[in-house]
């Protein structure tokens, strides 16, 4: 007699998907960008299923207090490109942390996501500020500890 397994796996309308407040203040830009991508992409959840958007709405706030270690500040550069002929562009971290400091943070957490629809969608729950205040009370965020 051999029994039968299943697998189950999450219906999108059955997914909850709730609400976190992460300070930034003062935490690495790489393991924060990671755990927030790990709540993005919903693995913290007990039914997780790779192709249900199961993540949580991000909230982070004080963008501009990030550290990172060693020299990225003048080292690490981002580039992209204007799809113009020579229309190559490059900003270093420091100069980005200071015009805009909430795209640091969006960056890396965007590599970290899926390059496909799924990744767009989670990437949209994503929600940064540069100061400590933000316009998403109504939700009611809860605060989530990160590790450092």
């Amino acid at each position: 007699m051999t029994l039968a397994t299943s697998t189950v796996f999450a219906k999108p309308a059955e997914v909850r998907g709730d609400w976190f407040l992460i300070d930034a203040a003062g935490k690495t830009l790489g393991r924060l960008a990671s755990q927030i991508a790990h709540h993005l992409k919903g693995k913290h959840k007990v039914d997780y299923s790779p192709h249900v958007d199961m993540g949580d709405h991000i909230v982070v706030v004080n963008a501009e207090k990030i550290r990172v270690t060693g020299r990225k500040l003048s080292d690490k550069i981002y580039y992209w490109h204007t799809q113009h002929i020579g229309g190559i562009k490059q900003i270093a971290l420091d100069k980005l942390l200071k015009e805009h400091p909430e795209r640091v943070i969006e960056f890396a957490v965007k590599g970290m996501l899926p390059k496909n629809p799924l990744g767009r969608r989670q990437y949209k729950k994503l929600h940064v500020f540069a100061g400590d205040k933000h316009p998403h009370s109504a939700q009611q965020p809860k605060s989530l500890e990160i590790q450092e």
